[in-house]
């Protein structure tokens, strides 16, 4: 198989997304859109990527050398249009022969199988492979226009084009392979003697057909190659990620009572056989295990929720939270960093930090793991079969031995034995008629002020 890159194009200014994050940083089903380009490009079997950024330091250059090491930047100073961007990644590329695929960088909805018939069609010939797509609204996009044996002649934008050429339904969607050789070629031979006086990458295809090269293209979706320019196409992306989300889940055997109102991350793990009720968020990081159920109002991040776990309602769960089988964690309570054994339960209005809740372990109404002192995080530990009293305060770090029993009301701040009780109140004192006598005054000192 021939050998496959992939040029990112990133590094546009983003301005009507008008927002101080760079507008490839922005996300869709909680990921980045340039980690989500990457992410495709990868699973096409690219052995190599560069992304085209801005100049000077910034948090895009941050997101590539993460991913992809500092060899993979390749930088645009000064910007001068799309066929500029993918001749600053010449460079990067030394050494490099085979095919090589442009791509844009704020595509979140792009998928391996979108970009697959174009590396198919270089395979069976064809010298420039293009992606195109049949918008409603044409009324913003170039269309590829077409000789009578199917082959691609140039890109005709719309203020340019003729009556006939502006009912060509199929547009360029910004993405083509070609050759690495022919396809720099091509580009030394763009020029700048337009409006905007830059240098633009859809001239590659009059000067391909100039060359008798032949040039097709393969029609996606629209929704496919979606681009991410402002807030709007923002959110629209994000409903179009979501109702793919929801079908594929229901599809693989998920429950869900009202599919609309759930909301799911890019790499949302939920097996079959798993209930969701309504306004569930799964925020990044989550796996939940079959027969789990995860009732209405619940935030999950982070977080492994076992076979059989009853979650919520108005549950939150933080990274690190772990819940074991069968156990239940209920309305108001919030798990950061703690593993819950099976059968634990926890089911109202506590804060479980840091630590361990073992295996049929009850958590009372109220309790407090006071993980943090201002400077350092501390763990609790809970033993199994545990009692921990309603409203008791459990002071990092503290051990309640298996079988260990709190009273309500407690601030627990040593270790606790096996099978224990540890009791912590201060002696109940009671005044006879206090109650009334203190109205007695307060209603008399309203009286004075009134009568002045």
């Amino acid at each position: 198989m021939t050998a496959r890159a992939a040029v990112i194009l990133a590094a546009g200014q983003g301005t009507r997304m008008k927002s101080a994050l760079p507008k490839v940083l922005h996300k869709v089903g909680g990921r980045a859109l340039l980690d989500r380009v990457i992410d495709t490009v990868k699973a096409t079997g690219c052995q190599k990527i560069v992304v085209v950024v801005g100049a000077g330091p910034s948090a895009v250059r941050d997101l590539v050398v993460r991913r992809l090491g500092e060899g993979a930047v390749a930088v645009q100073d000064p910007p001068q249009g799309t066929g500029h961007a993918v001749m600053a990644a010449r460079e990067a590329l030394a050494g490099f022969e085979g095919d090589v695929l442009v791509t844009n960088g704020d595509c979140p909805l792009l998928t391996p199988p979108d970009l697959e018939p174009l590396f198919a069609m270089r395979a069976d010939g064809v010298d420039l492979a293009l992606l195109g797509f049949e918008p409603v609204d044409g009324l913003l996009y170039g269309r590829m226009a077409a000789g009578p044996d199917g082959r691609i002649t140039r890109i005709v934008e719309p203020k340019d084009a003729s009556p006939a050429e502006l009912a060509i339904k199929a547009c360029y969607a910004g993405m083509l392979c070609a050759d690495k050789a022919r396809l720099f070629g091509w580009l030394d031979r763009t020029d700048n003697k337009n409006a905007k006086g830059e240098y633009y990458l859809t001239q590659v295809v009059a000067l391909a057909d100039a060359d008798k090269a032949m040039a097709k293209a393969a029609i996606v979706p629209e929704s496919s190659v979606m681009g991410c320019d402002t807030p709007m196409q923002l959110s629209q992306a994000e409903r179009i990620f979501q109702d793919r989300r929801r079908a594929q889940a229901l599809a693989d055997g998920v429950a869900m009572l009202a599919p609309e109102t759930v909301h799911f991350s890019f790499d949302t793990e939920i097996a079959a056989g798993v209930t969701v009720e309504q306004f569930v968020v799964f925020a990044p990081g989550v796996r939940v295990e079959t027969g789990a159920v995860i009732r209405a109002f619940s935030h999950l991040e982070g977080a492994v929720v076992r076979s059989g776990a009853l979650i919520g309602p108005y549950a939150r769960l933080r990274p690190g939270a772990d819940i074991g089988e069968d156990a239940h964690i209920g309305n108001f309570v919030e798990v950061k960093k703690v593993a819950v054994g099976k059968g634990a339960k926890a089911n109202h209005l506590s804060y479980l930090g840091d630590g361990t809740v073992g295996p049929g372990a009850n958590i009372g109404a109220g309790t407090i793991f006071c993980n943090y002192d201002g400077f350092d995080k501390w763990e609790t530990h809970v033993g199994a079969g545990a009692f921990i009293g309603s409203n008791t305060a459990l002071v990092a770090p503290v051990t309640v031995g298996a079988g260990g029993f709190t009273g309500s009301g407690s601030v627990i701040t040593k270790d606790v034995a096996p099978d224990a009780l540890a009791l912590e109140r201060s002696k109940q004192l009671e005044s006879p008629g206090w109650a009334a006598r203190f109205r007695e005054r307060k209603l008399a000192e309203r009286a004075a002020k009134k009568a002045k």
